[in-house]
């Protein structure tokens, strides 16, 4: 059957991936995979980011197949999506080490038993705020906080969509940043 694919133009292969042909998909992934994936290495640098990119925007592409609509050609679609992945993870990325650095920071600058104290009231008051957060919401805070677990990563691990765990950890950082708003105030 790819043989037969392969003769299609690219508008036929679209509408046949809109109806849901997996050959279709198949020759689509065949012929884009290595340059989607040279494009993000290139911009990254790392092999494991890339190809979670790379699956990311084929995976999405098969679950909303149905509602693809191309102002433009394929190539341009995933170049597109791939981009703007490649912006996410950088997003991302920096605020993951913004946050490790600033944790670091508190490890380096605690050399007393004051500051020792604080900061354990603070991380205390921290999970009690944590704790009335809704059930879904505090695991998939705490997978992200605690374990420093990558929005893909939580999505995947408890079955829901990226959208949602953006969703509640949206919602866990806006009731810490209310529950807090008068700490950081002060400072």
């Amino acid at each position: 059957m790819i043989k037969k694919i392969n003769t299609y133009s690219e508008a036929e292969l679209i509408a046949l991936l809109i109806k849901g042909d997996r050959d279709a998909y198949e020759c689509i992934y065949n012929d884009y995979w290595s340059r989607l994936y040279a494009f993000v290495y290139n911009r990254l640098k790392t092999k494991e980011a890339a190809e979670e990119i790379i699956q990311e925007v084929f995976f999405s592409l098969w679950t909303r197949r149905a509602e693809l609509s191309l102002t433009h050609s394929l190539s341009a679609y995933l170049f597109t999506a791939v981009k703007y992945q490649v912006f996410n993870y950088i997003k991302a990325d920096k605020v993951r080490k913004t946050y490790a650095s600033q944790i670091s920071q508190f490890k380096m600058t605690d050399n007393s038993n004051q500051e020792h104290i604080e900061l354990s009231d603070l991380a205390n008051a921290v999970e009690k705020e944590v704790a009335r957060l809704p059930e879904k919401c505090q695991q998939v805070f705490r997978m992200s906080r605690n374990e420093h677990r990558s929005i893909h990563d939580i999505a995947e691990t408890l079955n829901i969509s990226h959208k949602t765990v953006e969703n509640h950890l949206t919602k866990a950082l806006r009731q810490l940043r209310l529950a807090f708003s008068e700490y950081f105030w002060f400072f």
